[in-house]
């Protein structure tokens, strides 16, 4: 996400590496190459300019101080600049109907049916709704069928009526239908073009009149650039959006489209998809999204999914059988699992600050964890409970079931152990205060 952007900022910021004051000579420099990056970005060029002319009065205006460098003051003017961009605060979605009406729009192609499943599968698991996706798409059947499959992923209900060609009735049969069933949530998906034509806007903005949705959001591919940014404005003249929701984040994002929409349409962005499952759904905090961009991770968003996979229970058994030494393959198998539902791996490790500037060349497959639970899941149930029993001939069988060779089992099986140690040391205080002391007690430290 934003790759190509952070690499050319960070760059920029390195003309400011070893200079022991801002001067307008050296700033002028940096800002030259932050407004470069931008337009590299496909960032409009008013906004880009304005943008950059902001960075330069501020920073010129500030003293630097003893502690900070030119370099990391300017980052943090950058910093903040770009989360102003972006509307500085996220901007939650109106629940406030009876039931609440959800009109979504956007191009065919942005991802909105997607989009559409991931919003009620958010409101239903994490606002308690009940919600109830309506097909409006008339011309694309698939578009149909897709909703089903999505809201079955999900267990959602769906209204559609096939044999309708009429999509306001569609809207407002599905909205009674929801009355009836106690749906508190309807989401109207409706159709979409590979370019803006009258017939669409026209259509959509019956659907608006006749069912007065308390919510518009527009949906847009973030890979699109500039393209996007045009075509929400054209969106917004005739529908007024609420907000914009920014598809496909985990792509070759440029980061145009994000950084030009809340400038050209004055629309706040309210949530970001990030990959193709139903829960990597991400409500929009432009502060994180700049920290993201400058290659300052976004510790806040890892430390929110990592809660919501955590179980309370789960975690004081698993602390009974650390103390105990009876940590098994089976509850490793657990804890990678709850790892797995956090999303996608390089975007995880892309959230710890540093690591993702330092891994930007790695390829991290998203399958990384493949050949382990292979390997897990060749072992009989006695193994896995008891990690002690494998023996050289229960690792060949277990190599030869998995696919794999007998040194990525006893790698595995190092690597476990190697973990239960670390994981009793440091659930027992006594240990860990020694190895405390320890630590003071090594050259250059505790002094």
């Amino acid at each position: 996400m934003f790759d190509n952007l952070s690499e050319k900022l960070d760059r920029a910021f390195k003309v400011l590496k070893g200079q022991g004051k801002i001067t307008e000579i050296n700033v002028s420099e940096t800002v030259k190459e932050i407004r470069k990056a931008l337009l590299d970005a496909d960032v409009n060029y008013k906004v880009a300019k304005q943008f950059t002319d902001n960075v330069k009065e501020k920073a010129l205006g500030q003293n630097v101080l003893t502690s900070i460098s030119p370099g990391q003051l300017l980052t943090k003017i950058t910093h903040d600049e770009l989360s102003a961009l972006m509307g500085e605060t996220s901007t939650d979605i109106k629940l406030t109907g009876n039931p609440t009406v959800i009109l979504m729009s956007g191009l065919q192609g942005s991802g909105k049916t997607t989009f559409s499943g991931k919003l009620a599968n958010h409101l239903k698991t994490k606002r308690g709704k009940k919600p109830l996706l309506v097909a409006c798409d008339i011309y694309r059947p698939a578009a149909i069928d897709q909703l089903h499959v999505l809201a079955e992923q999900i267990g959602v209900d769906v209204f559609s009526d096939r044999e309708n060609k009429d999509a306001v009735s569609i809207a407002q049969k599905g909205i009674a239908h929801a009355k009836l069933n106690g749906n508190s949530v309807v989401i109207i998906d409706t159709a979409g073009r590979l370019a803006i034509d009258e017939q669409m806007m026209n259509e959509i903005a019956a659907v608006k009149d006749a069912v007065k949705p308390d919510e518009i959001l527009f949906v847009v591919d973030s890979m699109t650039g500039q393209d996007a940014v045009n075509t929400a404005k054209t969106f917004n003249e005739r529908l007024n959006f609420d907000g914009v929701v920014l598809t496909k984040l985990d792509g070759d994002t440029r980061g145009g489209a994000a950084l030009s929409i809340l400038s050209v349409v004055n629309k706040p962005i309210k949530f970001v998809g990030t990959g193709e499952k139903m829960d990597a759904i991400d409500v929009f905090h432009p502060s994180r999204m700049a920290d993201r961009i400058l290659g300052m991770g976004d510790v806040v968003t890892l430390v929110e999914r990592a809660q919501e996979q955590y179980d309370v229970e789960e975690a004081r058994k698993i602390q009974k059988k650390i103390a105990k030494n009876q940590f098994t393959f089976n509850d490793f198998l657990s804890q990678l699992n709850q790892i797995k539902k956090m999303g996608n791996i390089k975007d995880l490790v892309g959230m710890i600050p540093g690591v993702g500037k330092a891994l930007k060349n790695v390829d991290i497959d998203d399958n990384a964890f493949t050949s382990i639970e292979a390997i897990i899941y060749s072992m009989t149930p006695f193994e896995r409970e008891n990690p002690d029993s494998l023996n050289g001939k229960r690792r060949d069988r277990i190599a030869k079931g998995s696919g794999t060779t007998i040194q990525d089992v006893n790698r595995l099986v190092k690597q476990f152990d190697d973990t239960r140690k670390m994981m009793k040391m440091m659930g027992n205080k006594e240990n860990m205060a020694k190895m405390m002391q320890q630590m003071k007690n090594m050259p250059g430290m505790g002094r």
